[in-house]
């Protein structure tokens, strides 16, 4: 009985490595310029994440050990593996400037540039230590939850697939390295962000959310995975309007 008990609360705890192992996975497929690959097993790895916090509250199979674990898959897969698909960005941003770039070559500043995506890597180990510390943040999140900040960059490979008049736009040291700081910014920013968790159903109580949701699945019905910048931006904005923290404090 001990031992069948002790199995299904290490059902999370399996979860959460597999969500380790896509993150892995999509490093390693970065690496290999198979970005759209990367992406989707970062994509993979969010849905593993919400399933291990799923089955921990059905299991009531939380602890400490659940928990940082969680945290060091989160930081190889919504950290590492999308700096990994910034980094591949940037060299491409740089190649399209200088057809004749090659490492040996490079200077400081060509090397240096491509290694700024890891600051997203960085970040997203901050916000995360903060997350596990913050008792605030249990009914709404204070800055980008890392996930959402991941998906962000996973998503961008899709549009310059599906939109290449983008890439003119997109692929532009000046443009991707702002976005770097950008992003990691608002990691670990006070900005306070809406979580989709629900305590309740209600439209009353759940109102923001229940708009993000529909907004998303419109957005994602039409323009699919490219769609996700618009609700990355909606996101942001609409948690600006509502302010989970004002009405927390009313």
């Amino acid at each position: 009985m001990k031992n069948s008990k002790s199995l299904v609360s290490s059902i999370p705890n399996f979860i959460t490595s597999l969500n380790l192992l896509m993150g892995c996975l999509s490093i390693v497929f970065a690496f290999q310029d198979k970005l759209i690959v990367a992406s989707v097993l970062i994509f993979m790895a969010g849905v593993l994440d919400f399933l291990d916090g799923l089955f921990a509250r059905l299991l009531k199979a939380y602890s400490e050990f659940g928990k940082m674990l969680d945290s060091l898959a989160d930081v190889v897969s919504f950290g590492v593996a999308p700096s990994v698909i910034m980094f591949q960005l940037l060299n491409v941003a740089i190649l399209r400037n200088n057809l004749d770039f090659n490492v040996e070559s490079a200077g400081f500043l060509e090397l240096l540039i491509p290694s700024s995506a890891f600051i997203i890597a960085i970040f997203s180990a901050l916000r995360l230590a903060k997350f596990n510390l913050d008792k605030r943040q249990t009914k709404f999140f204070m800055g980008i939850p890392t996930p959402a900040n991941a998906f962000l960059i996973a998503s961008l490979p899709f549009v310059l697939k599906d939109y290449e008049m983008v890439s003119d736009i997109l692929l532009k040291i000046y443009i991707l390295v702002p976005l770097i700081f950008i992003l990691s910014f608002l990691l670990v920013s006070e900005i306070p962000i809406i979580s989709l968790k629900f305590t309740n159903y209600t439209f009353r109580d759940n109102k923001s959310r229940f708009i993000l949701l529909v907004v998303s699945l419109v957005l994602l019905v039409i323009l699919k995975i490219s769609a996700y910048p618009f609700i990355f931006v909606f996101y942001l904005l609409i948690s600006l309007i509502d302010n989970p923290l004002q009405k927390q404090k009313s």
